[in-house]
C-alpha cells in the first residue's frame, strides 16, 4: 500500500499535467478522458466534461502525483473546487541542486513565499504556490531533522 498526493481541478487538469510533467521531469504520464468510458444516460456529460481528465499519473524520482478534473455537473456532489492552503507537497530528502531545479520550473507563474535557501535545519529549504494554487514545500533534510527529535 502506498499514499499519494491527488490534485483536483475543474477543467485545467490537462494543462497542469503539462506543467507537472515538465516540471517534474516526469519520467512516465498516463491519462483517460471522461470520454472512456461509458456513460450514464441519465446524467450524460456535456461535449466539454467529455474531454476533461477523469484520472491521471506523473511519475517522478520514484514518485507518483495523480490528477483528474471535476467536471462542473458533478461538482454539486463532491463540492466545489476551491484553492487553498489546507494541503501542500512536501519534496523532502532531496539533493540541493534537484530542489533548485524543480523549484525554479514549480515558480514560474507563481508565487515564490520562501526562496530556497540554507537554514539551521535544511541545507535547501522554500516555499511556493504554483499557478494552480498547489502549495510546495522543498526540505533537503527533512528526515535527517525530524530523526534527531526522535526519543
Amino acid at each position: 500500500m502506498k499514499t499519494v498526493a491527488y490534485l483536483q481541478f475543474e477543467g485545467k487538469a490537462e494543462e497542469a499535467l503539462s506543467f507537472y510533467e515538465k516540471a517534474l521531469q516526469a519520467t512516465s504520464v498516463k491519462k483517460v478522458r471522461y470520454n472512456a468510458l461509458c456513460q450514464d444516460p441519465n446524467s450524460p456529460f456535456t461535449g466539454e466534461e467529455q474531454s476533461m481528465i477523469m484520472e491521471s499519473c506523473i511519475e517522478f524520482s520514484g514518485n507518483t502525483l495523480m490528477l483528474s478534473d471535476v467536471p462542473p455537473s458533478m461538482q454539486a456532489v463532491t463540492g466545489v473546487i476551491t484553492k487553498g492552503n489546507s494541503l501542500l507537497i512536501s519534496i523532502i530528502d532531496a539533493a540541493p541542486e534537484a530542489n533548485h531545479s524543480i523549484f525554479e520550473a514549480l515558480a514560474e507563474g507563481g508565487i515564490v513565499i520562501m526562496p530556497l535557501s540554507s537554514t539551521p535545519w535544511s541545507a535547501s529549504f522554500g516555499m511556493l504556490i504554483d499557478q494552480y494554487g498547489v502549495m510546495w514545500k522543498f526540505n533537503s533534510e527533512a528526515s535527517k531533522f525530524l530523526d534527531s527529535f526522535v526519543n
